[in-house]
């Protein structure tokens, strides 16, 4: 009996816990003692949800999941990436071609940009249709729309740094036409390049941007919104009014984690099978004087580029600023201006009408350019080179960057005076931005390593002084030198390799002297027998020389040449110029310099920085183009 009782009472005891149990709830414990982390999780998965659980309420978490695979894959991106002209292309080639996962990585994060638009749009219409913005929302529909613009701030952004020719020529219509903005809008676009071209300031203040400053921002309102939502309360169902919603409610765990789980896992499969099956191509390093590149952006800004085609000349302002900012302050001020208490959407037809005619608008505008493309024989020939050039590049082995020959031979070890007043005008006329520092060699110009050994320093002079076809087709202008700084910048020239040839020791050492017999006014003669070196008869002409056309000088200097040819002959990227006097008075030339078509900002025009007399001067020689004075 005593046996049969003690048996009993032990079965009915509760079962001790296991020591790695009691442990595991100490440790739980005392993290909640010191963090609460216990009742947080309480107040976030016991939330009521009026209704219960939808699958229409997943699309927030589900931006939330995104951005941070997004942080995730750019972390990853950024252990590889440098950023500058001149090895940003480098190293995303070796993130695809070389790293383990590289490309499917880079596919992945690529694509995950898209997913989030894609993702936030149907946040946008689900909110929308519902008018879960009603009632005391508005600050929660306000840090909405400041979410929206940052994601394509962030799509934006990060579209450079690849700094392959898509990315570079996409970004730079996409910069010019921030700069059509009146008062405020060649500023913003010296802003964003950090001058008036794209180089080395614009990529390195797009990577801030895209890595530091609108990731901040963006985790700054995903914290407000989050506060306000909860601060609000979900609306719930579509009734005629909040105070007509069931008191049927549901907690938001289990079902709605479930049905929140279940639609990440979904995006992350969809994004992982495109970035496995489809990797997204890197094409050939950016290239500025390819005369012949037609850029296209990304699927979500198509619409708008397709937009800006219709308007040109003086109306290009009401299209490309005044049109997007009423429709941009339409959208913030939504919860103000729709202020009824009806939330069905075919009750409210004005608020649904206008934005089914912006949808079907912008989708109608992204498949217009579509169509425009393929019906065009050039264009869509075009485009298809530029993908096999693309495709090629791509599958091509990795080669690695090499600044030069040899590591030794482009620093010399000891600069004379006037070789070093060189270097100061090489640095100070950004040779560098196209030949690397140093003259190593960059993404436009080749290297001038050991230049010595190649030329002579009277050619080099020439060269200076009437670039090849080849050099100005590269955008290499004539500088604007004295005879002082070129003798300053070829003795510089000469000592960027370990030549010992005495026609360029000479030559660097010896003093510029005037002659006097045959310098014009405003020019200087070169030493006529140097000490035994060559006979240097090349003359630079000072910027206000006589017989020097300034309209000529400013037509050089701008590059224009890099895409209307020599004398404006024309290339295939841009007209001739040849009689453009006959076609437009010099006032409207002016206003088409001041303010460039859209056609023309979409081939890559920008706005030259001119004073009011260089712009006249340009205007003067832009008119007086003829054939005969066409380079053949």
């Amino acid at each position: 009996m005593t046996t049969d009782r003690q048996q009993s009472s032990s079965s009915s005891d509760p079962e001790p816990d296991r020591p790695e149990t009691a442990l595991s709830k100490r440790i739980v414990q005392w993290i909640d003692d010191r963090t609460g982390v216990i009742q947080i999780l309480h107040r976030i998965l016991d939330e009521p949800i009026p209704g219960g659980s939808r699958f229409a309420y997943v699309f927030g978490p589900a931006l939330l999941f995104i951005f941070v695979l997004q942080f995730v894959t750019g972390l990853a991106l950024a252990l590889y990436y440098v950023p500058s002209p001149l090895t940003a292309h480098i190293s995303v080639s070796y993130i695809v071609k070389e790293v383990a996962a590289g490309s499917f990585l880079r596919s992945l994060h690529s694509y995950g940009s898209s997913a989030m638009v894609v993702v936030l749009l149907l946040h946008f219409l689900q909110t929308f249709l519902y008018g879960a913005y009603k009632g005391k929302r508005e600050l929660l529909w306000l840090a909405g729309c400041v979410l929206l613009l940052l994601v394509l701030g962030m799509a934006f952004t990060g579209y450079l740094l690849p700094w392959d020719q898509k990315a570079y020529f996409a970004t730079s219509v996409g910069t010019n036409v921030a700069g059509q903005a009146p008062i405020v809008g060649e500023w913003v676009r010296r802003l964003l390049r950090g001058g008036t071209s794209m180089g080395t300031l614009t990529i390195s203040r797009f990577y801030v941007l895209h890595v530091f400053v609108i990731p901040f921002l963006i985790v700054l309102f995903v914290t407000l919104h989050v506060s306000l939502f909860r601060k609000a309360k979900p609306a719930g169902p579509i009734r005629g009014s909040e105070s007509d919603v069931p008191a049927r409610t549901e907690l938001f765990y289990p079902n709605q984690v479930l049905k929140d789980m279940a639609f990440a896992l979904v995006v992350m499969g969809v994004l992982g099978m495109l970035a496995h099956s489809i990797p997204v191509k890197l094409g050939p390093i950016a290239n500025p004087a390819d005369s012949h590149y037609l850029p296209r952006p990304e699927w979500y800004f198509l619409p708008l580029f397709q937009w800006l085609k219709y308007w040109e000349g003086p109306r290009a302002v009401i299209g490309m600023v005044i049109i997007p900012t009423i429709l941009v302050a339409l959208l913030f001020l939504l919860p103000f201006l729709d202020r009824g208490v009806e939330r069905r959407p075919w009750r409210r037809p004005i608020p649904l009408g206008g934005v089914a005619i912006v949808l079907i608008g912008l989708l109608w505008l992204g498949i217009r350019s579509r169509v425009d493309d393929a019906r065009d024989p050039s264009t869509s020939g075009q485009l298809a080179q530029q993908q096999k050039e693309e495709d090629k590049y791509f599958h091509k082995p990795f080669q690695p960057y090499r600044s030069s020959p040899s590591s030794e031979s482009y620093v010399p070890a000891r600069l004379s005076e006037q070789a070093m007043k060189g270097k100061a005008v090489f640095d100070s006329h950004g040779c560098a931005a196209c030949h690397g520092p140093a003259g190593i060699g960059g993404v436009i110009g080749p290297s001038l390593t050991n230049i010595a050994g190649k030329y002579e320093p009277s050619q080099v002079v020439a060269l200076l002084k009437n670039p090849t076809a080849r050099m100005r087709a590269g955008g290499m202008v004539p500088p604007r030198l004295n005879p002082d700084e070129v003798v300053a910048l070829v003795s510089y020239l000469g000592s960027l390799g370990t030549s010992s040839d005495p026609a360029w020791t000479t030559f660097m050492t010896e003093p510029l002297i005037a002659d006097s017999a045959d310098a014009n006014p405003g020019a200087s003669a070169w030493p006529s027998k140097p000490r035994g070196s060559l006979l240097l008869t090349v003359v630079f002409e000072r910027k206000d020389a006589t017989g020097t056309n300034p309209g000529a000088q400013i037509f050089q200097s701008h590059a224009c040449t890099a895409c209307h040819g020599e004398g404006g002959v024309g290339t295939q990227r841009a007209p001739a110029l040849i009689n453009v006097g006959n076609k437009f008075s010099a006032a409207e030339l002016k206003h088409l310099l001041r303010n460039p078509t859209n056609k023309m900002t979409e081939g890559g025009m920008p706005r030259p920085d001119l004073s009011e007399s260089e712009l006249s001067s340009l205007v003067s020689y832009l008119r007086d183009l003829r054939p005969a004075h066409a380079a053949p």
